[in-house]
């Protein structure tokens, strides 16, 4: 007889997820007792490091992420990180458990909240089986989901006394043999329009985004690029980096008001977007989207992401694969080649360090293949300091939920190995989930941890003087050591009192065998 779990299980492999991530209560206790030694478990100590674990892993692996979790209370303390995984198309499957089909009328006594509508603002589907024997079935179907176009987190709640009643063989049967294959590809015509439209122009930009961060994604724009003469900036807030950031055509990332945007556009009759909305607007502005007589052309997979755009032709294709296409098509231009922008010279005194000293000095260290998983959150407009030239290089927190980059981190290097990761974490947002370096050290997860310390929540003081609002030391966090924090959790930690001395154990840690943590001051 072949139970749920089994079946669950076989599900599972037939999907190619390679990894569970999870941090389960009383109820999901049953799912682990059939778990095979083939599909490694890793645990986290808290919801939100759980999701933000698989979410690093699915992104780098190019697998669906699978997270055991609690049920209502666990799914609550995992939102945050959800967002992140929802906004940034990560496929993932989200399971908790629920009390046993026979005491459902008592739990429905004890509470009143439901897990699986908790988390529908955030999922594309969420679902529970009728019968201990359909739990396969939707487990295989959320899967599918998951990765379908546009990528996405999906829910599935499942009664802890399912697990071993037996699975319907003759269903599973089928389960394992089926597969649904869908790319969405732009009509060819769509294509034509924009190529028209950039052999056209007089001044063309492009601007990219998440989801064309992918190795054709990646040749293709630096083709366009050089082939059209283009000026290529990054979507605002994006959570990848799609373009080098050292080429003679990057113009580094748009910022995130309405009017900032269209002065950086300014001059520009055509513009292409690439795999990413337009445009996401966190500061407030009055002013207009786009500066008159700009026309905007733009690619995304996802239906609603172009049903929201307040302007431009949008199409709903794979942008990659339509960046791909417009790349071969257009040609070569007698426009003139964009103007090689120049950094401004960093503030190297100390010992407590400019922001762009910091971010030149782990550049220095890092090697050429290093992943960033970026949470410093009030240097994101400065994260073209550095060098990335290489797809899946830089990943953000997609909806800029905090606690997400310290175990993304983790996941990222378990879900590309071959690579080394480096965690740039503000000290304010190393404590939502903190708890993500227990799981480093118990996995022996080899990420280099670099949290700088301004003992302030930067990013909020300095909205509060664009909003005008008396600062008052409201947002001063002193008092936290992170070293000690660390050493904890049974980390290795080190201050960094130099430059050199952070240059170089960013350099040792490219190649350690354990995770490191190295705090660094922050003026």
């Amino acid at each position: 007889m072949v139970t749920v779990s089994e079946a669950f299980y076989r599900v599972l492999r037939h999907h190619r997820v390679t990894a569970v991530f999870g941090n389960p209560g009383s109820n999901e206790l049953p799912f682990l007792t059939g778990l095979p030694k083939d599909i490694p478990y890793y645990m986290a100590l808290q919801e939100g490091a759980a999701i933000a674990m698989a979410d690093g892993y699915a992104q780098a692996s190019g697998s669906t992420g699978f997270v055991n979790l609690h049920a209502a209370s666990g799914t609550g303390n995992a939102m945050g990180c959800m967002t992140n995984a929802a906004s940034g198309h990560t496929p993932m499957v989200v399971m908790a458990g629920q009390q046993a089909r026979r005491y459902v009328p008592v739990q429905a006594m004890l509470t009143n909240v439901d897990p699986v509508r908790l988390c529908d603002p955030l999922v594309k589907w969420s679902g529970e089986p009728l019968r201990p024997e359909d739990g396969p079935a939707l487990l295989s179907k959320g899967l599918m989901l998951a990765s379908a176009a546009p990528a996405g987190v999906v829910y599935l709640s499942v009664p802890l006394d399912d697990w071993d009643e037996p699975a319907d063989e003759a269903a599973l049967a089928h389960l394992l043999g089926r597969r649904t294959e869908a790319a969405p590809v732009a009509p060819q015509h769509a294509l034509d329009v924009m190529v028209d439209a950039l052999e056209h122009a007089a001044a063309p930009a492009l601007v990219l985004g998440p989801g064309t961060d992918t190795e054709a994604g990646h040749r293709a724009a630096v083709t366009l690029a050089e082939h059209a003469h283009l000026p290529v900036w990054l979507a605002p807030s994006a959570p990848r980096a799609p373009f080098p950031t050292r080429h003679p055509c990057y113009r580094g990332q748009l910022p995130s008001a309405a009017g900032a945007v269209g002065e950086a556009l300014a001059g520009h009759d055509v513009v292409m977007v690439f795999g990413a909305p337009v445009f996401r607007y966190h500061a407030p502005s009055s002013a207009d989207f786009l500066p008159p007589g700009v026309a905007l052309y733009g690619v995304t997979d996802d239906p609603d992401e172009a049903a929201r755009a307040p302007f431009g032709r949008i199409v709903v294709a794979d942008p990659s694969d339509a960046l791909v296409r417009v790349a071969k098509a257009v040609p070569h231009t007698s426009r003139p080649r964009p103007t090689p922008r120049v950094l401004p010279e960093a503030d190297t005194g100390g010992p407590a360090f400019s922001a762009e000293a910091i971010l030149d000095a782990i550049d220095r260290g890092k090697s050429d293949d290093a992943v960033i998983a970026l949470e410093w959150t009030s240097v994101d407009m400065l994260r073209d300091r550095l060098t990335l030239t290489r797809p899946r290089s830089l990943y953000y927190p997609a909806a800029g939920g905090l606690g997400w980059g310290l175990p993304a981190a983790v996941g990222l290097r378990l879900g590309c190995p071959e690579r080394p990761v480096v965690a740039l974490i503000g000290d304010g947002a190393m404590q939502y989930t903190p708890a993500a370096l227990w799981s480093a050290v118990r996995h022996r997860v080899p990420v280099t941890f670099v949290v700088c310390v301004n003992t302030k929540y930067h990013a909020l003081q300095e909205f509060s003087e664009v909003l005008h609002v008396p600062e008052g030391g409201y947002l001063d966090i002193p008092g936290i050591d992170v070293l000690h924090l660390a050493r904890g959790y049974g980390m290795r930690a080190h201050r960094a009192e130099t430059l050199d001395d952070l240059t170089e154990a960013v350099r040792e840690g490219m190649t350690a065998e354990a995770p490191r943590l190295i705090e660094v001051r922050q003026r």
